[in-house]
């Protein structure tokens, strides 16, 4: 049977009856978000994700929850959420128990429970090179600036692999030269500053050029800009990217829920990898911070490459 009680300095686990006995309150999120040392945007994915959990607890009267709770509330966050989602709700709730423990307000009771099972396979699919042509030659009908901002956007995400909200944070400013080679600084997800950069092609470069030329944009402005009426000239969000990228897909006959804005970064890494990356290579390239991420791209190309199933279809039929 686990037991519970105050870790120590020097790590000893002291009596449950030491602790000061508190009912678990949704008056101690504040207190935890106050803690966390992170970034403004963190501390509100900690408070999402947090407040599923006070309220199950307060729907079930529960004050001191122990173990078989928190058990109990990962089964019933199952119900209709990714696992994804749920991994993200029970890992907050682990950090805010721990945070609970530290400051001596109540044992650390979700110590041992795990996240859910996460499959590390793609969820999207990646185009395949003519139909990245076809799309880009559709989106090239339009000459407008809006026309020229999503064909730029779109051969930016496809060559450099960008994710949709460092397309979004991306400004004029950001375009700059390395050895006399044309890149775009990044700030990648989970970072505060543009310390990478991705490198610009030729045609990419030249058609970002000529966006901004047209558009006259200006230095400190967003590299992307919105034309809704409800935000015009503002940064282009991530939603409004994400909807230009379905769309333009939609416009090529490329209609799949599996065909997402992100489809465009996994098609950049999967035709890295087909044009001769290394994994190495094409984990720099993507940014990766764990080279395992890479590797599952890797694995897909060779599950695709195995003619077993036609091997057994020639066989049989």
């Amino acid at each position: 049977m686990e037991t519970y009680g105050i870790r120590t300095a020097a790590g000893a686990l002291a009596p449950l009856a030491a602790m000061p006995q508190k009912d678990i309150t949704g008056d101690m999120l504040g207190d935890f978000l106050t803690y966390c040392d992170v970034s403004e945007k963190s501390r509100q994915t900690y408070r999402k994700s947090l407040r599923p959990f006070f309220s199950w607890i307060a729907q079930n009267h529960i004050t001191r929850p122990q173990y078989r709770d928190i058990l109990a509330y990962k089964d019933a966050m199952k119900e209709g959420r990714k696992p994804t989602t749920v991994q993200a709700y029970i890992t907050a709730v682990k950090l805010f128990f721990s945070w609970a423990e530290i400051e001596g307000l109540y044992p650390d009771v979700a110590r041992h429970i795990k996240g859910a099972r996460l499959d590390r396979e793609h969820k999207k699919d990646a185009l395949t090179a003519p139909q990245v042509k076809d799309v880009l030659r559709i989106a090239g009908r339009d000459k407008s600036v809006t026309g020229l901002r999503n064909r730029a956007m779109l051969m930016l995400m496809f060559a450099c692999g960008l994710r949709c909200v460092e397309v979004a944070r991306a400004n004029v400013d950001d375009l700059a030269a390395q050895g006399g080679i044309p890149v775009l600084y990044v700030q990648g997800k989970g970072h505060e500053e543009r310390a990478e950069y991705v490198k610009l092609p030729a045609p990419v470069e030249g058609m970002i050029r000529a966006y901004l030329a047209e558009r006259g944009a200006k230095a400190g402005e967003p590299l992307f800009t919105s034309d809704s009426n409800n935000n015009q000239g503002g940064r282009l969000r991530t939603n409004a990217i994400s909807l230009i990228i379905k769309r333009a897909f939609a416009a090529a006959g490329l209609v799949s829920p599996r065909l997402t804005a992100h489809s465009t970064r996994h098609t950049a890494v999967t035709l890295a990898l087909l044009g001769g990356d290394t994994i190495q290579e094409a984990a720099q390239f993507a940014r990766h911070k764990n080279i395992a991420t890479t590797q599952i791209y890797a694995h897909n190309l060779s599950r695709l490459a195995n003619p077993s199933e036609n091997r057994i279809a020639a066989q049989i039929f």
